[in-house]
């Protein structure tokens, strides 16, 4: 048999970029042709394919085989006849300095390529359906091909695609997009795109991306995430610098004005290619979209109350009951919608900074875990609405909360199983529970006792270090009233045994900016979950993130344990593997004791004027602004 020619472009360093795609291009042109994954029905007589296609060419699923068929006209959460036109303000808290959100550099604003708000003004290779654990669509890939083991990504670029100024998506763009997030990119983009091993360019409109041996199972589809953007319309040199000058993208809207940390004015772009597309239908129905920002959140929620934007997603389950009676809701304007979601809830929590010696002691860690007195806080700041969260994972099955470890984690654990904690192994472990009074004696002692273990005593009503008599002293960096509000709640109880806490609220460019270097000792964050976490576990608690600057590792976690249970999960095949090595994870973080568990919502809180409509169904992952419509 005679083996077809491929054309390989490595990126394992960068060569000038018109030199490597030249070569290519002249390759190509002399002969070159695909590695073909499948055999097509017009494929040369004497080609050999030797690789098992393992899903079909629109869609990509991490675990078996798409939902929808070939022939989908739509995603079931989005309705293919939403009235068009109209316009949809959203309000946030806090500014922006630039509009390129994808580098470390600078503050950009939501809502141009948004996991919530969706993809507006940037599109990737593929489309997520929200009413799936995690599978990915054809968008700008019109046909999607890997093997079972992983080892390829081969798309072929739709022939409509093309970017808001019309020229058309091409094989250079993806090749130039690989190259610039590879160098220039922020986390995870940067880190996705340096595990490609090597790029094939096939024909005119076919990309192949080889990604070794297939041990991530999901970087096809992160890949595919990945927005494409124009080679003509970027300066490499200059693309990791902030600025306020919109970036050409190919999705249905335009950045048509802005105003600098305030206002982002998105236009819908009425040339826009992929109007037709079943990943599309019934998403992108309104004429413009208004992104503003109020720099405190009292601003921003009274700005609500008078009508200035019209949705307001709440967390705050005392605002929710009290402070929502008012004339416009009292009057039908606006309603209150509970939406019910089949996801993890997530890990709210508050995180040490293990990079800071004095969080370096897991003792100390643990230690104001128990002076975390949920029961008081639940019950006197939140009218008792929430539930304490003990898991990365919580009410899911990917939970290991209240489930023993079974033989198949033990074995996927192997002899890391000694770094998980007894209670967490045995399915017995729970978050300290207090006796409600905010000054629980059981608990307080406790958390001196650990201290005493971790080389520190009580001296004239401080805790100091045995050697050095220097007290302990930390800071709390918030960003908000509601942080500030609960930081609060924990220095009662710290100051309680001599630790001093200091709680400093900055504004949000100074937040991102210390965030960025690492630079706190403790703060609040929400670690989102899903029904298919991967990848993105390496930049919240992998090894190298721990060091890369901007990354979302804000613990500082730093075990080779860690990284190689996340290998096993991005790996796993099946589902059965799947959740077993996902529990195990979970395990291992809880045991490590890297924050302060706190609480969740029963459900997603929203408040919606009623000139925006919903679709009647909700997706697996809750509401989708992008399939909302004006009605007025």
């Amino acid at each position: 048999m005679v083996s077809p020619k491929t054309v390989v472009c490595s990126i394992k360093k960068r060569l000038p970029t018109s030199f490597g795609l030249l070569a290519c291009l002249l390759f190509s042109l002399s002969g070159g042709g695909s590695f073909a994954a499948e055999r097509a029905q017009d494929a040369p007589v004497g080609v050999e394919y030797t690789r098992e296609i393992a899903n079909p060419p629109h869609g990509l699923a991490m675990h078996g085989q798409p939902a929808l068929p070939p022939d989908f006209t739509g995603f079931p959460y989005a309705n293919p006849d939403a009235p068009q036109g109209g316009l949809i303000t959203y309000g946030f808290n806090g500014s922006f300095d630039s509009l390129n959100q994808f580098i470390v550099r600078g503050v950009a604003p939501r809502g141009l390529f948004d996991g919530v708000l969706g993809a507006n003004v940037y599109e990737g290779l593929m489309q997520r359906n929200r009413d799936e654990a995690f599978t990915m669509y054809g968008l700008i890939a019109d046909t999607i091909k890997t093997d079972p083991e992983r080892t390829f990504l081969e798309i072929t670029i739709h022939p409509e695609a093309k970017f808001s100024d019309g020229e058309p998506i091409k094989v250079d763009d993806v090749l130039f997009t690989i190259d610039l997030f590879r160098e220039k990119g922020r986390p995870p983009y940067s880190r996705w795109m340096q595990a490609i091993e090597s790029v094939e360019r096939i024909g005119e409109r076919g990309v192949r991306m080889n990604l070794g041996e297939g041990k991530n199972r999901e970087l096809p589809l992160l890949l595919g995430i990945i927005p494409i953007l124009p080679k003509h319309a970027i300066d490499f040199d200059t693309f990791d610098r902030s600025s306020l000058t919109p970036i050409l993208g190919s999705g249905p809207y335009v950045v048509a004005d802005v105003n600098a940390g305030t206002r982002v004015v998105l236009k819908k772009n009425p040339d826009y290619w992929g109007s037709d597309l079943p990943v599309r239908a019934g998403f992108d129905n309104f004429e413009a979209i208004h992104i503003d920002y109020y720099r405190e959140e009292s601003s921003r929620f009274e700005a609500f109350r008078k009508g200035l934007f019209d949705t307001n997603p709440e967390d705050s389950p005392t605002r929710w009951a009290s402070d929502y009676d008012f004339p416009a809701v009292r009057n039908g304007e606006i309603v209150l919608d509970t939406y019910e979601t089949g996801t993890p809830t997530g890990m709210r929590g508050m995180i040490f900074n293990t990079r800071q010696e004095k969080f370096a002691d897991k003792r100390i860690r643990e230690a104001f875990t128990y002076l975390f007195d949920f029961q008081w806080v639940n019950e006197n700041l939140f009218s008792g609405a929430y539930q304490r969260t003990a898991s990365l994972f919580h009410n899911s099955e990917l939970s290991a909360f209240q489930r023993p470890v079974d033989d198949a984690e033990k074995a996927l654990l192997g002899s890391s199983i000694d770094q998980i904690l007894p209670e967490v192994l045995d399915g017995t472990y729970t978050p300290p529970i207090s006796d409600g009074t905010g000054r629980d004696r059981k608990n307080l002692r406790k958390a001196v006792e650990l201290f005493r273990d971790a080389g520190y005593v009580l001296k004239d009503g401080k805790m100091v270090d045995g050697e050095t008599g220097e007290q302990f002293s930390f800071e709390f960096m918030a960003d908000s009233q509601p942080q500030e509000r609960l930081a609060l709640a924990l220095q009662r109880n710290v100051e309680r045994i001599g630790v001093e806490m200091i709680i400093r609220t900055v504004d949000s460019a100074q937040y991102w900016e210390r965030w960025k270097r690492f630079d706190y000792d403790m703060l609040q964050y929400i670690f989102t979950a899903s029904l298919s976490p991967g990848s993105e576990q390496y930049g919240r608690w992998g090894q190298v993130a721990a060091t890369t600057e901007g990354s979302l590792n804000l613990s500082g976690a730093s075990n080779p344990a860690i990284d190689a249970i996340i290998d096993k999960l991005v790996a796993a095949r099946d589902r059965e593997d799947f959740v077993t090595a996902v529990r195990a994870f979970d395990r291992m973080i809880m045991s490590g004791i890297y924050f302060i568990p706190l609480f969740h919502t029963p459900g997603q809180w929203l408040a919606r004027r009623t000139r925006i409509s919903v679709p009647e169904k909700t997706s697996v992952y809750g509401y989708q602004p992008a399939t909302w419509w004006a009605t007025q």
